[in-house]
């Protein structure tokens, strides 16, 4: 295996380095159960999710229509990667635009959402987020039963959804020390880098996110001329949605 100097690790995580592990990352995508239409449309204007801090709009959320019928036979669309603070979620909410339409034999008919429109559509779902992992939730939609035709033959959308949620990764936790060094930590799988973490002088806490489950090899690079050695922890493994913790590895003198 082999360990480079700080280099341009240190810049690239430094600014990272003291918050990974403060937020979890929330991915949501959306499918869809087929339905006997030629398209249903649904506007979708924003995600929220409802946590300890009450509700909070997702970042970086691809609003926009989207019928629902190209994303049927395991296809499926991401609405939003961003992060999110760590700690428990009771619902999620969907704030939809007016641009919903369902299309029957070449007719294009409006979609009415009155309540999704007013307060958004309110979807259940109990989590508990770990700071530093990756959660995947999957939206999806059931369009037949969905779109509820009137007895004036218009046509209403009330969504009808099951929310799936599971960790994508894993990350590992521990310190280095003595706490005076500035230290390049490593994730290494087989001959490739995974992921890596900075470790500034006067502190010794390092963490490591991101991690598909496997098992890896941490080194510890504390620079040409601190005077110490590099050091190697083998076999650390790495569980979906779990922190491996290390404990404190020392660094000995050269």
């Amino acid at each position: 295996m082999k360990i480079r100097g700080l280099g341009f690790i240190a810049a690239l995580v430094l600014a990272a380095a003291c918050d990974d592990d403060e937020k979890a990352r929330i991915v949501v995508r959306l499918t869809d159960s087929p339905g006997d239409y030629q398209a249903v449309n649904v506007d979708i204007r924003d995600i929220q999710v409802s946590g300890d801090d009450g509700w909070q709009s997702l970042a970086n959320v691809n609003a926009g229509v989207y019928n629902l019928l190209d994303l049927t036979d395991g296809k499926e669309t991401v609405l939003t990667s961003s992060e999110y603070p760590a700690g428990k979620i009771n619902q999620i909410r969907l704030l939809l635009g007016e641009n919903n339409t369902v299309v029957i034999d070449d007719n294009t008919l409006d979609l009415t959402t009155p309540s999704a429109q007013q307060s958004g559509l309110k979807l259940l779902h109990n989590a508990t987020l770990t700071g530093g992992i990756t959660y995947a939730i999957l939206l999806d939609f059931d369009a037949a039963q969905s779109v509820v035709k009137t007895g004036n033959d218009k046509y209403i959308l009330k969504p009808v959804i099951k929310v799936v949620s599971e960790a994508q990764d894993g990350a590992i936790e521990g310190s280095v020390t003595p706490a005076e060094l500035n230290v390049a930590v490593f994730a290494v799988s087989g001959m490739d880098t995974v992921g890596t973490s900075y470790v500034p002088a006067g502190s010794s806490e390092f963490f490591v996110g991101g991690l598909p489950a496997g098992t890896y090899t941490v080194g510890f690079d504390p620079g040409e001329l601190s005077g110490y050695q590099k050091a190697v922890l083998d076999n650390v493994a790495v569980e979906l949605g779990e922190i491996t913790q290390t404990g404190t590895t020392e660094l000995d003198i050269e």
